[in-house]
């Protein structure tokens, strides 16, 4: 009756067999379920096989593309050290044997310290037949070339030089020989900025190298031309902004201009090392910057996102300050001029808010606001007087009291873990403690000598971080209500935040820079990525990464602690505020063009 190709359950002993058409049917209903689950199990195998399919992919490609673009960088690397060598067998025959005996016993007390020495030529050669220098002399012969021209005398001298095939008197009447210095001067300090990892990034702001730097030299000093582009942007006070080391800015068109004796080969050998160079460093204990060598896991491994993707675009219509994400991820909370506005981000089609929160005076802009982790309360600060505590459990969101303090205006709020009390920034240097239970203020933390900017607690609500507009940042005990430590730095704090893990605390500054400092050593991190003053910064709630954004349009997100980039995002306009969802799947800021930004991350 059956087919004989079925296989049925083994017959357990004890078991009677089943011969009725009832005790049949139950036996295919049991091997039908028997066979459904084997089915079920297998098919769960396969999916799982075919995930880890797809990630060991994924993985193949990325390490591909990895080693692409190493492989890329090394040819890249040989050719500028080919292209460096060349510029200095050019150069070194036109000093003086003096001057080429220091440079060769420079560059041998520099290699004899990693076994071996570089011989460099003591005789002059004619042009066209100066032998090469070995691979990986080339920065260091072109340092220690710069260091050789910065002693020499004024040139007076009546020795001379080939040009063309032309010979012409080398001295200050020359044009030919002073565009050679000002050429080699400028290309000397670039490698040597580099080398030392001090090449700043933003626009005024001063920074001395750990060595003496040889640039200007004297010649280059004494001349006209000199004295008229030394008053430049870009020569003043010896700032060197990230604008001036670009090609298509300053090295090609000045060095082609001004000296006939390089070529375009060479000097765009120079561009790579230029765009290249490292933005993160590690500060020791007695200053000392180096550069960062990120671990090989920095960009990948859980947790750590690939990139961020724009989702939706929320028209505030006015200069968004404020913004914050519920839990759960669902709605976005926007301040501008005078109001909140509650966004629902759950459709990305929704491009109206869902209600308006009139805070303050209307002509006041809101500078923070936060939700307790109920999710059920939300407390604005702006500039006046008071904080604003709205009630969101009602239909119809309601403020249930209003906070006032002598300061005229609160720049930044905290909320505590128990959701028992809130810290509020007040623009008179205080840090005002409000009882949100019974709508008082408690206490005040004092020590900013001029506006508390920004702030954030940790995770067990035991300590308090404050930065300010004194360029200080101070830690505070909320147990015994005192200051613990303070973080001197050369510019204004503009934002700050806690790492949930603990340990570390990062700090966006007015003069573009990003610290992340060891809160209980000396240790710290100094990131070069942004262009002007970090406006905001918010750390994910696994501490993993951090974001922070600037002035300057961008979107940064950073390794912790060591700051390696893990991706960037440039909107149209300076970009005021950020926030991240408890879950870390999606980012929200606020700019200046009068819109807020959601961006889902991508793992």
């Amino acid at each position: 009756m059956y087919p004989p190709a079925r296989h049925p359950v083994p017959h357990q002993p004890g078991q009677p067999f089943k011969f009725t058409v009832t005790e049949s049917c139950d036996r295919i209903k049991e091997e039908f379920q028997f066979l459904q689950a084997q089915y079920h199990s297998l098919k769960l195998e396969c999916e799982k096989l075919a995930s880890e399919k797809t990630e060991m992919q994924r993985h193949y490609v990325m390490y591909y593309e990895m080693s692409y673009g190493l492989n890329i960088e090394m040819h890249k690397q040989a050719e500028i050290v080919k292209r460096l060598n060349a510029i200095c067998a050019q150069v070194i025959p036109f000093l003086s044997q003096e001057v080429r005996l220091r440079n060769q016993q420079q560059l041998q007390a520099q290699h004899l310290s990693h076994g071996h020495a570089i011989p460099v030529p003591l005789t002059p050669h004619p042009a066209g037949l100066q032998p090469p220098l070995p691979p990986g002399a080339g920065t260091a012969s072109l340092l220690a070339l710069s260091s050789a021209l910065s002693h020499q005398l004024p040139l007076k001298d009546e020795r001379k030089h080939h040009d063309n095939n032309s010979e012409h008197p080398r001295g200050k009447d020359c044009p030919v020989c002073v565009y050679c210095t000002v050429v080699v001067d400028i290309l000397a300090y670039v490698c040597f900025c580099s080398s030392v990892s001090m090449i700043k990034v933003s626009s005024g702001i001063r920074s001395s190298p750990p060595h003496t730097c040889p640039w200007p030299s004297p010649q280059l000093v004494g001349h006209s031309w000199w004295k008229t582009v030394r008053f430049l942007p870009s020569f003043s006070n010896r700032t060197i902004t990230r604008r001036m080391f670009t090609a298509q800015s300053f090295i090609l068109p000045v060095c082609l201009y001004l000296c006939p004796h390089f070529t375009c080969s060479f000097l765009s050998a120079c561009v790579p090392v230029l765009s290249t160079r490292a933005y993160s460093f590690h500060v020791s204990a007695d200053g000392q910057m180096q550069p960062v060598p990120f671990p090989p896991d920095a960009l990948i491994g859980p947790g750590i996102p690939r990139h961020a993707r724009q989702i939706n675009t929320l028209s505030h219509g006015e200069v968004v300050c404020a913004v914050t994400i519920s839990n759960p991820t669902r709605h976005v909370y926007t301040g501008g001029k005078g109001c909140v506005k509650v966004w629902d981000i759950s459709h990305p089609g929704n491009k109206t808010p869902v209600s308006q929160l009139d805070c303050l005076n209307r002509d006041n802009y809101i500078r923070s606001c936060r939700l307790l982790p109920d999710g059920r309360t939300l407390i604005v600060g702006g500039e006046a007087s008071t904080l604003s505590i709205w009630d969101l459990a009602t239909p119809t969101p309601r403020i249930k009291a209003e906070l006032t303090s002598s300061a005229p205006a609160c720049y930044a709020l905290a909320i505590s873990p128990d959701s028992k009390v809130c810290f509020s920034c007040c623009s008179d240097g205080n840090i005002a403690v409000w009882d949100l239970h019974n709508q008082t203020l408690v206490r005040q933390f004092q020590g900013h000598t001029d506006g508390a900017s920004c702030i954030d607690i940790s995770n067990d609500g035991t300590k308090l971080w404050t930065g300010g507009l004194d360029n200080t940042v101070r830690s505070w005990d909320l147990r015994e209500g005192r200051q613990l430590q303070q973080h001197d730095f050369t510019s204004q704090i503009f934002s700050l935040g806690y790492c949930p893990t603990g340990e570390w605390l990062a700090v966006g500054m007015e003069n573009s820079n990003v610290e992340v400092l060891h809160v209980t050593k000396p240790d710290k991190y100094q990131l070069h990525l942004h262009e002007s003053c970090v406006l905001s910064l918010r750390f994910a709630h696994c501490g993993k990464w951090f974001v922070s954004t600037g002035k300057d349009n961008l979107l940064n997100a950073w390794r912790t602690p060591y700051g390696a980039s893990i991706f960037q995002s440039k909107e149209s306009s300076s970009v005021l505020s950020c926030d991240i969802s408890i879950d870390d799947k999606y980012i929200v800021t606020g700019s200046g063009d009068k819109k807020a930004t959601v961006y889902e991350v991508i793992y």
